[in-house]
């Protein structure tokens, strides 16, 4: 199961160097409030944050937005100190295996995917995201969830990017079926799906169930291009995962992609079939 890239591992306890370096972040937060004269309560009031969300970032048990970060770093009279971690904080929304990959996502100028789970956690509504979270065993609580899903909802900023990058995904037919949180949390990904199979960037492409040939029968991946030109893929289990650029690697894994395009719907009948779907709900 592709846990980091789609569904809901890695968001448990902050048990790796995460965990670490968010409770030394805290502790700045903390002494440089202190040195201001403020209150956790002062300094929420100040930052749009209530008493418990200030002590939750200072224990290290929240990790703060990047705008957060900002008005605490100007609340607090930090000048710049807290603002030049907010790299490493975005890096603590993601588990330890996942960092790099979501590094080289978020500047790749290809990224192809195959899904076979889930939609894959680019696509993701909200919504539908939470669902997938809150099914993760052994269970998580509600609020390293919602860390869970604000991280997940950032990555998709990449589609908004400019110049856009070429992005493409094929999905098994029944992973579009398979109503995940409800039939409104469903409808919701499909709707969301078409959004984006629209852009001019985007191609999606639906595996129907129904075919006696499959080349992707060993699990999900992802091919990924980088500004400069290296091909990579990237392939995970649980919280086991593997980026490969051994080329020989690579290529294997681009032939096998290129046999499911060609084995799938086209962009437009999948998108057909997309709609065609959301009429039956």
């Amino acid at each position: 199961m592709n846990a980091g890239a789609d569904s809901g591992a890695g968001v448990a306890e902050l048990g790796d160097s995460r965990g670490g370096f968010l409770k030394c972040f805290g502790c700045q937060v903390k002494l440089f409030r202190e040195a201001a004269g403020l209150t956790q309560a002062q300094l929420g009031a100040l930052v749009g944050y209530s008493e418990a969300q200030v002590a939750a970032v200072e224990q290290g048990r929240r990790i703060p937005k990047p705008d957060l970060i900002d008005a605490i770093d100007r609340a607090v009279g930090a000048r710049g100190v807290l603002m030049a971690m907010k790299k490493e904080v975005a890096k603590a929304r993601y588990p330890s295996f996942f960092q790099r990959y979501a590094e080289l996502e978020a500047e790749a100028v290809e990224l192809h995917a195959y899904a076979s789970h889930v939609i894959k956690g680019l696509l993701q509504t909200e919504e539908y995201a939470r669902a997938v979270f809150r099914m993760w065993r052994p269970l998580q609580d509600d609020e390293a969830i919602e860390q869970g899903v604000a991280a997940r909802m950032e990555r998709q900023k990449l589609f908004a990017r400019r110049p856009a990058p070429l992005l493409s995904f094929v999905i098994e037919e029944h992973v579009l079926r398979r109503p995940l949180g409800g039939r409104q949390v469903l409808l919701g990904q499909l709707e969301q799906l078409l959004l984006y199979g629209h852009q001019r960037n985007v191609e999606l492409q639906v595996m129907p169930t129904d075919r006696d040939e499959h080349a992707g029968l060993a699990g999900p991946f992802t091919l990924i291009h980088s500004v400069d030109q290296r091909r990579m893929a990237y392939v995970e289990v649980q919280d086991m995962s593997a980026l490969y650029a051994d080329p020989k690697k690579v290529s294997q894994l681009e032939a096998t992609y290129g046999v499911l395009r060609a084995q799938a719907l086209t962009p437009r009948d999948s998108l057909a079939f997309v709609e065609k779907l959301l009429g039956e709900l």
